[in-house]
């Protein structure tokens, strides 16, 4: 008798290990985050651990289905604006076998995608959807056609400002709780409305609202918008509070060779353009020679602008070190777009938090980034823009032109960041030629020397 009662309550206690094993392994859902951008809307679901999942679509009407496995649902959704993005409400239902339904109707088609991110210091588990909005736009398959630079309309500057962050991705965080994606978008708008403000120039926001882009999808963005040159702002930290000052960074060597495996790896299947050529239909060697020139000369471009940049930045407040830096990041990564990206300084030190939290000190940010691009483009402009500064030279008698011919025409003074290279795409002469003229036996430059510019 003893023998059964201790079999009996072996079993009991074992299923109700069970029972508590299997209650524990059941993920509570303890929120869920919206945000919209024009292009896309992201659905954050919290949860307590790791799950699976099954995402489909439904047409008539449209809607997206999430089945979450061994997962439970509190209570209703709430809370969620459903003003702006691709959702119109949220239906939920715990169904058997600790299964949750969401049902996402739709206001328009989209493309779903969903994937699970593990614990971060911020966050727990993440079940991320993202809806990325379809185009009823057809898309050519011939390539743009640029106008000729002989034009008498001129076009203005076409400067992508990118705000750092957004979303559920708040970037660095101050001791006084200020978060990065709100203070770089302050600053990025101010940045906008100056260069609007500013003859021959016009900006185009990446990021306009608290909402995500992926990194790839920036510079996606920026040669849709055909950006002449593309800016991202960030707000820099470290553990120690004590870093301080502002940065400016362009693309490294070894970021630029990466992107180009990348960019040959995937020509065959897409037709983007690089320097207004399309690698699509050219065999690898051709396609290769053409990304490597079209990435040399986009890194000099934005060494050129971000040395001036960085020059200004002096102006106004410490610099965490005197020079560019060079770096691997992915918006940095457009072989045909002068990139570069601003950390305005030390959100993590309380001083400079302060600093990054006052509009009058964001304006002079923006002011000083402006300054480096106006500065660039004046000596630096692009064929066809306002800030090409054309002039009409007059018929001269042979004498005279074979006299000209024979000297310089121009004198360019040094400035930090130039290179012979730079200097010989802005004037369209060889290398060899300003070399020869200035009797140059390397491409050293001089800070401050004035080179004699060869009649091309």
């Amino acid at each position: 008798m003893q023998y059964m009662t201790n079999r009996f309550l072996l079993i009991f206690f074992a299923v109700l290990l069970c029972a508590e094993t299997a209650a524990a392994s059941v993920a509570q859902i303890k929120g869920v985050r919206m945000w919209a951008s024009p292009e896309s809307t992201r659905l954050v679901i919290d949860l307590s651990h790791a799950v699976e999942h099954r995402l489909s679509r439904l047409s008539n009407p449209e809607r997206v289905v999430i089945d979450v496995n061994q997962a439970k649902l509190p209570g209703p959704i709430a809370n969620l604006d459903y003003k702006k993005g691709a959702i119109s409400d949220i239906r939920s239902a715990n169904k058997k076998q600790n299964k949750v339904r969401l049902v996402l109707d739709l206001k328009h088609k989209v493309h779903p995608k969903s994937f699970l991110l593990k614990p971060n210091s911020k966050y727990g588990y993440r079940l991320v959807i993202d809806l990325e909005k379809v185009s009823n736009k057809t898309h050519s398959s011939t390539l743009k056609i640029i106008k000729s630079v002989n034009s008498s309309k001129k076009r203005d500057l076409i400067v992508a400002i990118d705000a750092g962050h957004g979303g559920d991705d708040p970037g660095a965080r101050g001791p006084r709780g200020t978060k990065e994606k709100h203070v770089v978008l302050a600053i990025a708008r101010k940045l906008r409305d100056m260069v609007n403000k500013k003859p021959g120039m016009k900006a185009v926001m990446i990021r306009n609202g608290d909402y995500y882009i992926s990194l790839r999808g920036r510079t996606k963005k920026a040669r849709k918008l055909n950006a002449d040159i593309f800016i991202s702002i960030h707000a820099d930290a470290f553990k120690n509070p004590k870093a301080h000052g502002s940065s400016v960074f362009i693309l490294s060597s070894r970021g630029a060779t990466s992107e180009a495996a990348k960019w040959l790896a995937k020509k065959e299947n897409e037709a983007d353009l690089v320097g207004g050529v399309s690698l699509d239909d050219k065999d690898d060697m051709l396609a290769k020679m053409l990304l490597d020139l079209s990435q040399t000369a986009t890194i000099e471009a934005s060494n050129s602008a971000a040395s001036r940049i960085l020059s200004r930045l002096t102006r106004i407040g410490d610099t965490h070190k005197n020079r560019v830096e060079r770096a691997g990041f992915v918006v940095l990564k457009s072989p045909d777009i002068p990139s570069l990206l601003v950390e305005t300084g030390f959100i993590s030190n309380p001083k400079e938090e302060k600093l990054l939290r006052s509009a009058s000190y964001q304006k002079k940010l923006a002011g000083a980034i402006l300054s480096g691009v106006d500065g660039y483009f004046r000596q630096y402009p692009i064929p066809g823009t306002i800030y090409a500064n054309e002039t009409v030279v007059k018929p001269l008698n042979r004498k005279i032109v074979s006299s000209a011919m024979k000297k310089s025409v121009h004198k360019h003074k040094v400035v930090r960041g130039d290179t012979l290279s730079g200097i010989s795409k802005r004037y369209q002469v060889s290398m060899s030629a300003i070399k020869k003229v200035n009797k140059m036996k390397n491409n050293t430059l001089y800070l401050g020397k004035f080179l004699s510019i060869p009649r091309s």
